[in-house]
């Protein structure tokens, strides 16, 4: 097998050693589409599952026949034959040739203690199953790839032994050897002594498996590889069994940008984030906003004085541009910000006016500071933020004005309670004056203000709520406490986030259900404008 000079293989193993991750259930098509994915990222190998341990990974070999990948090797993952059972005869094994890789990931136990205790077999025979297991491979063609699980443990408990286990799997021919801190307990410089030591007596190429249990294993699998190893595994997030696995979306733009070591075909870096919002999304798990690199919050600036100087020159807060992995650039308004903030945010909006008025951008500054001090939170809510300094620019045209609204909530004995929203609001001449039902007073009120406004606005039928949330800002002052209400709504194409504050948690939402379809509405005002000047554009040319 020949090796690129500089080149670190990625190994992927978010579908086998990811799925064991707590609360992570992947199903055949879920992983068939994480696969795809991660081929466009552009890692080498895929680690598929176990077609000798379930039906799910069985069916998912199957099927990934019909989804042939255009650059990353697909692979099966297995252990040892169990001891006194012939090689050939190994089910396990068996089931590896019959799924149809051309790669296999093959572990066998490098700790004594492992052996004599949960293998409760002899130390020869372990070095036998391992050796014999690699060479059933060979002679079946496929490419090897040695998982020596616990190898630092083992190391450091019996190491003459440990390296043996090493050796076996040399001497039956595999193609790699993954040194594995399988429970996580290590430290860097453990491993990259550790991994210095056996590199001078192997003629195989190393590889660094690492899990997280010291929140080490990214820095862990970097010391590897300034070691010498040429191959890291992880996931995709870091997901994996207890406190996870090496996390690629770390490692990756780590050895690329930092280490200048590649890992991913030219150009392909800027998919990192892509992806790792794509895995979250099919796991069905949130992505912690604060994930280094591909994180929603990673080039996120709050304070006034951070983002002045990022504004004049973004290297004075950003270690490499988001651009680099595909992410982006956020500026927050809050209590925190100075007029830099709203500078930048009125850049994204591409209000150049506010850009050339200093009293109007310190106005609004101070707005927004007062507005948080009595609990509103715009860095989760940019559509209302985006209203507010559109209102501050008077380049906002209200759309409809409350006359009033009433909500009731009838409860009856044995029966679930009913609600209803009635509402009179008033479009330039006209009043309309409405009712609905919901299956709660926030529901309620929604129903008949989307009835009030869809005869007039049919853009309001094209959107929806997608989450609704409440929190208690106040909790000593029990059920009369302030309450903030942000709303995330969407349509086919976007989404948008609102807030709304009171001690009255029907007046909260009403705010931020306002704002959701004053923004709505803006938006496609904003597209018209859009159309009618390109088609002017066209016309005239």
């Amino acid at each position: 097998m020949s090796q690129q000079m500089n080149k670190i293989y990625l190994f992927d193993t978010t579908l086998r050693d990811g799925s064991q991750g707590e609360g992570i259930s992947l199903s055949v098509q879920d992983k068939l589409k994480i696969a795809q994915k991660l081929d466009y990222l552009g890692v080498d190998y895929i680690e598929g599952g176990w077609p000798g341990s379930n039906p799910k990974d069985l069916e998912f070999f199957r099927q990934a026949k019909r989804y042939p990948l255009c650059h990353a090797k697909l692979t099966a993952f297995t252990s040892t034959r169990r001891p006194g059972v012939d090689v050939a005869e190994d089910a396990s094994l068996k089931a590896v040739i019959e799924s149809g890789v051309k790669v296999v990931a093959l572990f066998g136990k490098s700790w004594d203690l492992h052996v004599e205790k949960a293998l409760q077999t002899s130390l020869e025979e372990n070095l036998a199953m391992i050796r014999q297991s690699v060479g059933f491979f060979k002679r079946h063609g496929l490419e090897v790839v040695y998982d020596a699980e616990h190898f630092f443990d083992g190391f450091k408990h019996n190491r003459d032994y440990a390296v043996q286990t090493v050796l076996a799997a040399v001497d039956g021919g595999a193609d790699w050897v993954v040194l594995c801190d399988t429970n996580g307990g290590c430290l860097p410089g453990e491993i990259e002594t550790i991994v210095g030591e056996i590199k001078s007596q192997l003629s195989v190429p190393l590889g660094i498996h690492a899990h997280n249990d010291g929140e080490l294993a990214v820095a862990n699998t970097l010391a590897a590889v300034t070691a010498g190893v040429t191959m890291v595994q992880g996931t995709v997030n870091g997901l994996g069994e207890r406190c996870g696995n090496a996390n690629l979306c770390s490692v990756i733009p780590n050895l690329e940008t930092k280490l200048g070591r590649q890992c991913l075909p030219d150009g392909h870096l800027a998919r990192l984030t892509e992806t790792a919002r794509y895995v979250s999304e099919i796991a069905n798990y949130k992505m912690a906003d604060n994930q280094p690199f591909v994180g929603k919050s990673a080039f996120a600036h709050k304070g006034g004085i951070h983002v002045s100087a990022v504004l004049k020159d973004a290297r004075t807060y950003e270690h490499i541009t988001p651009e680099t992995v595909g992410n982006e650039r956020r500026v927050l308004v809050s209590e925190l910000s100075g007029a830099s903030n709203i500078l930048f945010k009125a850049e994204e909006l591409q209000l150049e006016e506010i850009l050339r008025s200093k009293e109007t951008s310190k106005e609004l500054v101070q707005k927004i500071k007062h507005l948080e001090h009595k609990g509103y939170q715009f860095e989760g809510a940019e559509a209302s933020l985006e209203l507010q300094i559109r209102k501050a620019l008077q380049e906002y045209r209200e759309h409809f004005q409350l006359e009033s609204f009433k909500v009731i909530v009838e409860k009856r004995k044995n029966q679930e309670s009913l609600s209803e929203a009635v509402i009179k609001i008033r479009v330039e001449d006209r009043v309309v004056h409405t009712a609905a039902e919901g299956n709660g007073p926030v529901n309620a009120l929604d129903n008949a203000l989307r009835k009030a406004l869809e005869e007039i606005y049919p853009v309001i039928k094209n959107m929806h709520l997608s989450d609704y949330k409440v929190r208690v800002l106040d909790e000593k002052d029990g059920t009369g406490a302030k309450v903030r209400v942000l709303i995330e709504s969407r349509d086919a194409q976007n989404s948008w986030s609102t807030v709304g504050v009171s001690n009255n948690i029907i007046e909260a939402s009403w705010q931020a259900l306002l704002d959701s379809m004053d923004y709505a509405l803006m938006m496609q005002e904003k597209e018209e404008q859009l159309m009618k000047k390109r088609a002017s554009a066209k016309h005239d040319g």
